[in-house]
């Protein structure tokens, strides 16, 4: 890479620190004092005065916490757009009040409870509790638990499970416990060459006890 190439990428890497950081929402003094420098040295990587070394980058990625491939490509964080901003909330959150009151009237009437009884278990006015089931009034959390409880259900059988958000939760559950694991198994799991064997553990998980020894009791006949 010649001069005028390496003040080239100088000049994008700079972009790139700018467009996360402003993605983020930080400013110049937060960056700078997460990797341990002084703003205008920070500012001078933006403006691609100067560049950051890999260790001050990999510090800003896990500080911003983004992905270090970011400031390899092309797309900046900007063009990008939040899931969450992505999403019609309002309509999202009105969906999901509607589904909720659903499943609130299909759980009384499974444990075959009436509203006057709900309402006189819990002190809710009966007029709130048939909004709350049309999906016509928002649940405050507090009063959801108590109406649950009185059904001997759990909120959290309530949770968004196929929507965005719930999809989104679901990925953190496996994100979670994949970070739960112990560090070699991680590694084993990370490996491309150990996939035919998690494919496998897969599938023999699907077998029922009886298939399973079934097979066990092949590999033994193979192998005396």
């Amino acid at each position: 890479m010649n001069n005028a190439q390496i003040t080239i990428r100088e000049k994008k890497l700079g972009l790139l620190i700018k467009d996360a950081r402003m993605a983020e929402r930080r400013s110049i003094k937060e960056c700078s004092d997460a990797i341990g420098i002084k703003p205008g040295l920070f500012r001078a990587y933006e403006e691609g005065r100067r560049s950051p070394s890999l260790p001050e980058l990999e510090t800003l990625v896990y500080y911003l916490k983004l992905p270090i491939a970011q400031f390899w490509g092309n797309e900046t964080r900007s063009d990008v757009p939040s899931p969450m901003e992505a999403l019609d909330m309002a309509r999202l959150i009105a969906l999901r009040q509607r589904m909720i009151g659903a499943l609130l009237r299909q759980e009384r009437n499974n444990v075959n409870m009436s509203i006057r009884h709900l309402s006189t278990e819990t002190g809710i006015a009966q007029s709130r509790l048939k909004a709350y089931e049309l999906g016509e009034r928002a649940i405050p959390v507090p009063e959801l638990e108590s109406i649950l409880t009185v059904m001997g259900s759990r909120v959290d059988t309530f949770f968004d499970q196929n929507g965005p958000v719930g999809q989104w939760m679901t990925s953190q559950r496996a994100m979670q416990k994949f970070l739960d694991l112990p560090e070699e198994m991680q590694n084993f799991v990370c490996q491309a060459v150990n996939r035919p064997y998690l494919e496998l553990a897969m599938k023999l998980s699907d077998m029922s006890r009886e298939k399973l020894r079934s097979v066990a009791e092949g590999l033994l006949d193979i192998t005396l």
